[in-house]
Parts: C-alpha cells; sequence; structure tokens
C-alpha cells in the first residue's frame, strides 16, 4: 500500500476539518500548524502527494460526483425514478441554499491547500539549501493544483469561449491564515494562473510511465486539455502530439479494450488515481454502485443513473463497437443496454484485480482522449491529419467508415468523445464549451423535471454551479459574486 500510517494520520485530520459547516475559507489546512517543518526529506514530500491523490478520489470529486456531473448533466445519461441520490444533477436542482453541491467547493479547496502547503514547505527548503532534490514532488503539486483549478472554473465559471472576463474562482497559491477571505478571480485569470502552474511544473517532472502519480506526459496531456477549452488550437495540438509520438503509452487493440476496464494501469493510462479497498473504497456510494444495474451484486445497488436513449442510439450505429462490452441490460428490460460497467471492472463485477468491485482505480487522463484532443485541435488547420487521428478511436466501430478530410466534422468528433469517454466525466464540459444544446432523456420514464427545460444550452444560468450560503457567511466579499441567478 502507498499510504503509509503517517498519512493516514494526516488524513484523519483532514476530513475531520471537513466534517465542519464552516466555510473553506474559516477552516486552516491541517499541516498549517507546521508547514515549515513537516517536510523535511523527499520521504515526507512523498507522504504528502500520497495524501493528496487520496483525498482527490472522495466522493465530493473523482472518487464519484465530479464524474457524474459531466455526464448526468450532458445528456448522455438519464435517470429512472427521482429521488434515490443525485439526481438533482440530472434535473439541476440547484440553489445558493440547498442542492449547491458545496462539497466541490470544500473538497477541491482542501486538496489545493495541501498542495500549497507542501509547495510552500519545498520553497523553504529550496531557499535555505537543502541537500535534497524535491523537483518531481514540486512538480506533481503544481500540475495536480492547475487540475483542479481547472475542475473548479468548470464548475463555478462560464466557459474561456463565452465570457472569460466573467467571475471564475478564487486563485489561492499560498497557505493561507484562517482569517483571509480572498475574492474570485476572472476565468482567465484562473486559466493564466492554471497554465503557469502547468508550464512550471513541466521540466521538473518525470518522463517514466508513473503509476498513481502525476508524470511529464500527465502534465502535457493536461494541458493539451486546458488548450484546447482555451480555443488555442496550436498549442493543444502540440501539448498532444507530444504525449502520443514520445510517451510511453499506447493505444488498446480492439481485442484489449474491454478487458483494460479490469486492468490497473494499462497502456492508455497517462493519469490513474488509485482505489484501495481499506483506503477509500466507497462500497455503496461507488460510481460502480451508481452505475451499474439496479440490484446487480447487491441489493443496495439502486439503478441511479443509466444511458439515455440518445447515447444508444449514437453508439448503436455500429453492434460491433467494442464499447458495448461494458454496457449490460438495465432495470427496463434486459433489450435495453443501458446500464455501465466501467467502474465494475466488468459486467460480471471482476473488479479491477482487488477484492472488492467497487475499488476501482478511476482513469483520470487516457490516451485514447489525447487522440481526441489532437483531432479536435487538428481538424482548424488540418483536416487530414485530424482525420487520420479521429480514424485510431473511430476504428473501436468496425463497421463504421473511416472519416476523411472531406467527411470529418466537429460533431462527428464529438460523438466519437461520448462513445469513448462515456461515464468519464467529458460530455457536459464538451457541450458547453463548444456553445451545443444539450437535449434531455426525461421521457424515457417520464420522471417530472422542474428546474429545466428539455432542452438547454449555456445561456441557462444553472449550467453554473452556486456559491453556497455556507460558504458567502464564512466569506462575505463573495455576495457581490454570486453567480448570476442564484
Amino acid at each position: 500500500m502507498k499510504i503509509r500510517i503517517f498519512n493516514i494520520l494526516m488524513l484523519a485530520l483532514l476530513v475531520s476539518s471537513l466534517s465542519s459547516c464552516e466555510g473553506f475559507l474559516d477552516v486552516e489546512p491541517s499541516n498549517s500548524g507546521d508547514s515549515e517543518t513537516s517536510v523535511l526529506t523527499p520521504a515526507d514530500a512523498e507522504v504528502m502527494i500520497n495524501g493528496l491523490m487520496s483525498k482527490m478520489t472522495d466522493f465530493d470529486y473523482y472518487g464519484r460526483n465530479f464524474i457524474m456531473y459531466g455526464d448526468a448533466k450532458g445528456g448522455d445519461l438519464t435517470i429512472y425514478s427521482a429521488g434515490r441520490g443525485l439526481d438533482g444533477l440530472y434535473t439541476f436542482n440547484h440553489s445558493a441554499s440547498s442542492g449547491s453541491y458545496s462539497g466541490f467547493w470544500i473538497q477541491m479547496y482542501h486538496c489545493i491547500l495541501q498542495a500549497n502547503s507542501l509547495l510552500a514547505s519545498i520553497e523553504s527548503l529550496e531557499a535555505e539549501g537543502t541537500e535534497y532534490d524535491f523537483s518531481d514532488y514540486k512538480g506533481q503539486a503544481l500540475t495536480a493544483r492547475a487540475l483542479m483549478y481547472f475542475d473548479l472554473v468548470r464548475l463555478y465559471g462560464k466557459a474561456y469561449s463565452d465570457d472569460k472576463s466573467a467571475y471564475g474562482v478564487p486563485n489561492v497559491t499560498e497557505p493561507l491564515d484562517a482569517s483571509a477571505q480572498p475574492l474570485r478571480a476572472s476565468v482567465e485569470e484562473n486559466y493564466t494562473q492554471i497554465i503557469s502552474d502547468l508550464k512550471a511544473a513541466e521540466p521538473l517532472l518525470s518522463t517514466s510511465k508513473s503509476n498513481g502519480y502525476l508524470n511529464y506526459y500527465a502534465n502535457l496531456a493536461l494541458q493539451a486539455r486546458v488548450y484546447l477549452y482555451m480555443e488555442d488550437y496550436t498549442a493543444a495540438l502540440s501539448a498532444a502530439q507530444t504525449v502520443i509520438n514520445e510517451g510511453p503509452y499506447e493505444l488498446y487493440e480492439n481485442g484489449e479494450w474491454v478487458a483494460s476496464w479490469t486492468e490497473q494501469f494499462g497502456s492508455e493510462s497517462i493519469f490513474e488515481l488509485a482505489m484501495y479497498p481499506s483506503e477509500g473504497d466507497l462500497g455503496t456510494a461507488s460510481l460502480s454502485f451508481y452505475l451499474r444495474r439496479k440490484g446487480h451484486g447487491s441489493s443496495s445497488a439502486m439503478g441511479w443513473f443509466m444511458a439515455s436513449d440518445y447515447f444508444l442510439d449514437r453508439l448503436g450505429a455500429d453492434m460491433d463497437d467494442v464499447r458495448w462490452g461494458v454496457m449490460s441490460y438495465d432495470e427496463s428490460g434486459e433489450d435495453r443496454l443501458g446500464a455501465c460497467y466501467k467502474y465494475s471492472g466488468s459486467v460480471n463485477l471482476d473488479g479491477d484485480g482487488k477484492a472488492t468491485a467497487t475499488a476501482v482505480n478511476i482513469k483520470v487522463i487516457r490516451l485514447s482522449e489525447i487522440y481526441l484532443i489532437a483531432a479536435e485541435a487538428a481538424f482548424h488547420t488540418n483536416k487530414s491529419l485530424a482525420a487520420e487521428y479521429l480514424n485510431e478511436i473511430r476504428k473501436r466501430s468496425p463497421n463504421l467508415a473511416p472519416a476523411t478530410a472531406g467527411s470529418i466534422t466537429i460533431d462527428m468528433i464529438l460523438e466519437e468523445r461520448s462513445k469513448e469517454l462515456f461515464a468519464e466525466g467529458h460530455r457536459f464540459f464538451d457541450m458547453i464549451r463548444l456553445d451545443k444544446s444539450i437535449t434531455f432523456n426525461d421521457d424515457f420514464q417520464g420522471v417530472p423535471v422542474a428546474h429545466r427545460e428539455k432542452t438547454i444550452d449555456r445561456s441557462f444560468f444553472k449550467t453554473i454551479l452556486p456559491i453556497a450560503d455556507s460558504e458567502i457567511k464564512a466569506n462575505p466579499g463573495l455576495k457581490s459574486q454570486q453567480n448570476s441567478g442564484y
């Protein structure tokens, strides 16, 4: 196990701080009391990085809710019945006082505070002339912080291509005094900080495959993703091509793709968060349970979410598409393959080699996404090259005609992203950044939805989360910066 006893104790302190109803800016980081002495050697820094990676698997972040957010709101998922859990994401039932999903804000800022404390400790040691090389740990902390700010600004700020001058989130880049109350930066300022962190981290990181950690290629993969959102297609393509051409990763063959979900740290995995049965297995609260068929393997599996008709029609354009292999029938009937088993390892609940089928690693960045980023970025300057990259993923549907320079479209790339990255938290953000309308499969079971229309676009104010009342009470300056409509 990579989590050590000291780290477990440190995490216990962090968890206890999260149980408070105070806002994140009202809570000191658990390690702030000894921030100058908690890290003395690379082994200490490793403990801090382990703790950070573990915290990112919390149910309020990559462990469940952040991924569910990206698909439940994007039209690729639907619900069979209201009231089972998290259906507020699908129905957009959000307000500042209830349904704010403030856990995103709290959890990510606690992770940022931990990264900031590690960076401050390293910088202090470097200023004193330490004998140790902390480069890789510094690079990981900076890259992780960039990822967390990228995720935060997508939740709370408008798309960069929509209004980059709009409010984003507070840029906090150093350990704060408990009384500090920073205000929101702009979306553009957030992205500037994200790119700054990624660029500063890039030369510090290892180029070796680093299971469970962030390396040089994970940094470049994240750069490609961020630049794509910024519509800097030249930079996005350059970063993606470096990962594709130089990284130690390979795309799965069609015969390998389904089984890859039963494996940890496979050949496509660029950044994968480890989940352990004794250290973060969310069990009945896991992604495995939220996406599998109701009652499968446990009466506690409630069949929370299933694929929408729209997604199934898209995937069904080729019934030999290998990606059907992680789908199984849902509670509506054995002829509807709407239950997703990526986070159960397989449709037989095989898991990924651990004692439970719910402690399945979270694949945050996969090589297939980088090919799709390259395709979209190249589309704007070289459609022939874009088709080449797209076809490397499109071939998972063996009966579909390959894309060509004459036939490729942005919608074709977007469709492939939907099929390949289903239930990995991308669809909603893709639709918003590309200013596409999202239509929901509300008529699947006729579940009433009172908080949004059947079809929305990014002009709908609830496509951005509110700042929770609890955060505004902790930091009154945020009141005048509340997102419009709330």
